[in-house]
C-alpha cells in the first residue's frame, strides 16, 4: 500500500520515521503557545489538558487557515480535538447559522464527538447538535430552529433532515469526515457523497483517520483542493501498547464456556466483547449474566434509548462487559478500558486493529484476549505477517480448574473489601440465613449487590485519581441532562403526528447496513393490559359464538365470575417520590418485595433504589425518588426470561 503522494508544502512525518512511545502522545508545545482564545483555553485548563498531542498541535495552523486537511493518525492520539479547536476557535457565537458540519459513522461516535466539542466550546458559547438516526426528529429540528453552529451526525440521519428542509448548508464552510476511510466506503458512499454535493463549492474538507487507503484516493481528489497531508503514523495501521493474547477454543464444551474460561483466567476488570452477529452478543451477555459476570450488550437492534442507557452505564463503571458488535469499533473512548476480548475474529483483518484500538488509548497499556479456531488461522496469518502482531497462545483451563478460580477470585475480592474488620451485629444474621430454604437466592442477591456497588467504588476512586493527577474525566454525552422544554413544547413533541413522522422515517444505518428497528409502542399498553389482566388471571375462554337468523350471533350466557377479591387499598408515593408501574407481578412468580426487587436489580435497576412496592396479580407498583425515575424507566424492553419488561410512571 503506498502512502498519498505529498503536495507542495505538505508537512508530513515519513512513516519510516514513526516514533513510537509517549511522543506520539505529547508534542513538545503547550495549548498556552497556540493562538487560542482564553475561552477555549479555560475549558482545556477545567479538563486538566496543558499539552497537546501531535496531531492536534501540527493540524491546528493549516485547519485554522482554511486549508484542506488529510490527517492520517493512529487510534488514540486525540483526533476529536485536532479538528475541533480549530473549529471552535474560527467560529462566532453570535452567528446562529450552520458553519460546520461532521460526519460519524455511528450514532455513539457520533454523541461522544458533540460531547466533547460541546465541553470544549462552552465558555464561548459555540452550540453543537447531535443529529442521529433513533432519537425524535422533533427535538434534533428544534436544535436546528434554535440555531447552532456546529452539526455532528451520521449520513443517514442528516440527509433525513436535508431533504426535509431542517438542515441548510449553504453557509456551511467546514466539513469533517471523522474515520473517513469509513465514511467512504461502499456502507456510506452514497449518502456521504450526496451531502459533500450539496455543500458549497469553496467549503474546507478536513478528512481524519487513522487509515488512508488507496481505494478512497479518487474521492479526495474529487472533494479536495491542494490539500495538505499529515502522516503522523505508519500507513499500516498498528496499534501499540497492547498485548495480543489467542485461546484456542476446545470442543470439550460450548463456545460462550470457553469465553467463561478465559475470563476466569485473565480476570480483567472491565472489557468491551466482541461478536460478530447480534445473536452471539445476546447469547454470550445472557451466559455470563447467569454466571455470575455483569454484562450488558449493545447491537443494531437496540432502541436508540437503550444504547444510550448501555454506553453510560459501561463509561460510568457501573457495568464490567459490554457485548458489541462492531458498532462499538469506530472511535468510542471508555476511560480505563482494561481489555477487548475478541469472541469471534472478524473477517476483515483490518477491523480487528479498530476493535482492540478502544483499550491501550493515550500510550496506556491494553490487553486483547481472542477466542481462536481452525477457521479463523488464515486471519490470523494475515494479522501476524502483514500487521506485525504477535499472539501469545494460552492454554484453556479444565472446567474444574475454571470453577475454583472463579470462587477463589470472587471470594478475594469480598476479602479484600472487608479488610480486618469484623461485623459482630450481622454474625447472628449470617448463621439465620444457612437454615432458611430461600438461603441461596438471599445470599445471591447480597453478593450481586455487593460486587456491583464495589466496582462502581472503584470506578469511582479511578476517576479521582486521575482528576489528581491532572486528567480530568470527559463528560458523558449520555448522561448530559436534556433541555429544558420551552413553554408549550412538552405538549407539541408528545403529539400523535410526531411520533407518527419518527416511525415512518429511514432508520440510521450502520456497519454492514444493519438498520434500526424501532418498537411499536403505545402509551396505552398498560391500561389494555390491566383491562385484560383478570380475564388472564382466571384462566377464561371465550364462548363460541352462535349463528341466528338474520346473520347475527347469539352467545349463550356466560358462566358467573368467582366474587372478585376486595379492592387493595393503594399505597401512596411520598414526598419526592414517584410511582412507577411495572408488568411484573403475583402471575410471573413474583411473590414478595424481595423477589420484586431482586427481579428488577437483575434487569440493571440501581441497587437500594427502591423505597416500597405494591404488588399485584399480573402488574406491580415501585416507588422511587424523582431523581432515580429515569434509571427505572430507561429498562422498558429489557428481556426478564420470556417476558419482555415494561414500566412508566403510573397515572392517578
Amino acid at each position: 500500500m503506498s502512502d498519498i503522494p505529498p503536495t507542495s508544502g505538505d508537512v508530513q512525518d515519513s512513516p519510516e520515521a514513526e516514533v513510537t512511545g509517549p511522543q506520539d502522545y505529547v508534542a513538545d508545545i503547550t495549548f498556552d503557545q497556540m493562538d487560542l482564545g482564553p475561552e477555549i483555553r479555560r475549558a482545556l485548563a477545567e479538563r486538566g489538558y496543558k499539552t497537546p498531542t501531535p496531531v492536534q498541535a501540527k493540524a491546528f495552523a493549516p485547519a485554522l487557515a482554511g486549508r484542506d486537511l488529510i490527517v492520517r493518525s493512529k487510534t488514540g492520539t486525540g483526533k476529536t480535538a485536532a479538528f475541533g479547536l480549530p473549529l471552535l476557535q474560527k467560529i462566532d457565537a453570535n452567528d446562529k447559522g450552520v458553519r460546520a458540519l461532521a460526519l460519524c459513522p455511528t450514532r455513539e461516535l457520533a454523541m461522544q464527538v458533540a460531547a466533547e466539542l460541546e465541553d470544549l466550546g462552552k465558555h464561548k458559547g459555540v452550540k453543537v447538535a447531535a443529529i442521529y438516526g433513533g432519537a425524535s426528529m422533533k427535538t434534533q429540528e428544534d436544535a436546528l430552529d434554535e440555531g447552532t453552529q456546529i452539526i455532528i451526525g451520521t449520513p443517514g440521519r442528516v440527509m433525513d433532515h436535508i431533504k426535509r428542509g431542517n438542515l441548510k448548508l449553504d453557509g456551511c464552510r467546514t466539513v469533517i469526515l471523522d474515520e473517513a476511510d469509513e465514511m467512504l466506503n461502499q456502507g456510506f458512499y452514497e449518502e456521504v457523497t450526496r451531502i459533500m454535493d450539496v455543500l458549497p463549492k469553496d467549503r474546507q474538507v478536513l478528512l481524519f483517520s487513522a487509515t488512508v487507503p488507496p481505494d478512497i484516493q479518487s474521492l479526495i481528489s474529487r472533494y479536495t483542493t491542494n490539500a495538505e497531508i499529515l502522516l503522523l503514523s505508519g500507513d499500516v495501521f498498528t496499534v501499540e501498547h497492547i498485548h495480543h493474547i489467542r485461546y484456542d477454543i476446545s470442543d470439550a464444551y460450548p463456545k460462550p464456556r470457553n469465553l467463561f474460561y478465559a475470563l476466569e483466567i485473565e480476570e480483567p476488570n472491565n472489557a468491551i466483547i466482541f461478536c460478530n452477529t447480534r445473536d452471539d452478543t445476546a447469547l454470550v451477555t445472557a451466559v455470563l449474566n447467569r454466571n455470575g459476570f455483569d454484562a450488558e450488550l449493545l447491537n443494531g437492534d437496540l432502541p436508540q434509548k437503550e444504547r444510550e442507557r448501555v454506553m453510560a452505564k459501561v463509561k460510568r463503571g457501573e457495568v464490567a462487559f459490554m457485548v458489541a458488535t462492531d458498532i462499538a469499533a469506530r472511535g468510542i473512548d471508555i476511560s480505563g478500558l482494561e481489555c477487548v476480548i475478541n469472541y469471534s475474529l472478524p473477517e476483515d483483518p483490518a477491523v480487528y486493529l479498530h476493535r482492540v484500538g478502544r483499550t491501550g488509548r493515550i500510550g496506556n497499556k491494553g490487553t486483547a484476549i481472542n477466542l481462536t479456531s481452525g477457521r479463523e488461522m488464515q486471519t490470523l496469518s494475515i494479522l501476524e505477517k502483514k500487521y506485525g502482531i504477535k499472539f501469545e497462545k494460552r492454554t484453556m483451563p479444565s472446567p474444574e480448574e475454571a470453577s475454583k478460580m472463579w470462587t477463589e477470585r470472587h471470594v478475594r475480592e469480598i476479602k479484600e473489601a472487608s479488610g480486618s474488620s469484623i461485623y459482630e451485629g450481622y454474625l447472628q444474621l449470617a448463621n439465620s440465613l444457612k437454615s432458611r430454604p430461600d438461603s441461596d437466592d438471599l445470599i445471591a442477591f447480597l453478593l450481586k449487590h455487593f460486587f456491583t456497588q464495589h466496582r462502581m467504588e472503584k470506578a469511582a476512586a479511578a476517576a479521582r485519581d486521575e482528576a489528581a493527577r491532572g486528567f480530568a474525566p470527559r463528560p458523558d454525552p449520555m448522561t448530559v441532562a436534556p433541555r429544558a422544554p420551552r413553554p408549550g413544547e412538552r405538549e407539541k413533541r408528545g403529539g400523535r403526528g410526531e411520533r407518527e413522522r419518527d416511525r415512518g422515517g429511514r432508520g440510521e444505518r450502520e456497519r454492514g447496513g444493519e438498520r434500526e428497528r424501532r418498537p411499536e409502542r403505545s402509551s396505552r399498553a398498560p391500561e389494555r393490559e390491566r383491562a385484560a389482566a383478570p380475564a388472564a388471571a382466571e384462566g377464561a375462554t371465550a364462548a363460541p359464538a352462535t349463528p341466528v337468523e338474520g346473520g347475527g350471533e347469539a352467545r349463550p350466557p356466560r358462566a358467573p365470575r368467582p366474587p372478585r377479591e376486595p379492592r387493595q387499598a393503594s399505597v401512596q408515593a411520598d414526598p419526592g417520590q414517584v410511582r412507577l408501574w411495572v408488568n411484573l407481578g403475583k402471575s410471573d412468580k413474583v411473590e414478595d418485595e424481595g423477589s420484586l426487587r431482586t427481579a428488577l436489580e437483575g434487569a440493571g435497576a440501581p441497587a437500594g433504589k427502591i423505597a416500597k412496592t405494591e404488588l399485584r396479580g399480573t402488574y406491580s407498583y415501585v416507588f422511587v425518588a424523582e431523581s432515580d425515575a429515569g434509571d427505572f424507566e430507561s429498562l422498558a424492553g429489557k428481556q426478564l426470561g420470556e417476558k419482555a419488561l415494561k414500566i412508566e410512571k403510573a397515572k392517578r
